[in-house]
């Protein structure tokens, strides 16, 4: 919602400044087609590594021992301009964002994960990329960017999914990068319950925990500030 000050059109193209009063994120009336999940067998938490033997099972992974079978799903992945068919890995835009990113290009790294986005608004990495590049400084807008991710790719999952989104199955890693992100997030902008909702859910997701949130979840209920938290 904008207050508008001025509006004008310079070389057929309209402008509009003025102040922003209030925004939302409306993923769904974006109209985006979600992206596809395929069904790839039963998850069993009998075939899971839960510690030692003879150790306790940690209190996060009862309920989703308890729960058992579940069906399993690879996300769709879209990454505009890579030809799957390419060997050559310089053909891979993440991995040249990636790149000028490391060489200290930081215009240009962003320049192509825009122009990904511009493609397709679909394609989850650059998301998540995005908001990796103003994570450390910056996590009111990295959170947009994550976010942004994480709720296209929810459109997939839709309001009572069940399953396992592993993230052994790489197409999964670009919607677990963003919500990973996002919950970093919220947990550093002291959002300490919508921080909790997140990564309990990602456990459920791919209870494997490759990127290790059941070890914040004691200082995320305990609302101890990601500053102060040994474990970020």
């Amino acid at each position: 919602m904008v207050q508008p000050n001025k509006h004008w059109t310079y070389a057929g193209n309209p402008y509009l400044s003025g102040k922003i009063e209030s925004k939302r994120l409306d993923v769904g009336a974006l109209d985006l087609v979600p992206l596809k999940l395929e069904a790839l067998g039963v998850w069993d938490p009998a075939q899971e590594y839960w510690g030692e033997e003879g150790e306790p099972i940690d209190e996060w992974a009862k309920p989703i021992i308890s729960r058992g079978r579940r069906p399993q799903f690879e996300m769709e992945q879209v990454l505009p301009g890579m030809d799957p068919d390419d060997p050559n890995p310089d053909a891979d835009p993440i991995g040249q964002a990636v790149d000028r990113k490391d060489a200290g290009d930081r215009e240009g790294t962003y320049k192509i994960l825009m122009d990904l986005c511009q493609a397709d608004l679909r394609c989850l990495d650059a998301h998540a990329h995005l908001g990796n590049m103003v994570f450390d400084g910056r996590p009111e807008d990295a959170i947009r960017h994550y976010e942004v991710g994480f709720r296209i790719g929810e459109l997939s999952l839709g309001r009572d999914f069940d399953g396992v989104l592993s993230w052994g199955w790489i197409d999964n890693r670009p919607f677990l990068r963003c919500m990973h992100g996002f919950g970093l997030c919220l947990w550093r902008l002291k959002r300490f319950k919508d921080a909790r909702n997140i990564f309990d859910r990602m456990l459920w997701l791919n209870p494997s925990d490759n990127q290790g949130v059941r070890f914040l979840l004691e200082d995320v209920r305990a609302k101890v500030a990601w500053e102060n938290s040994e474990n970020r």
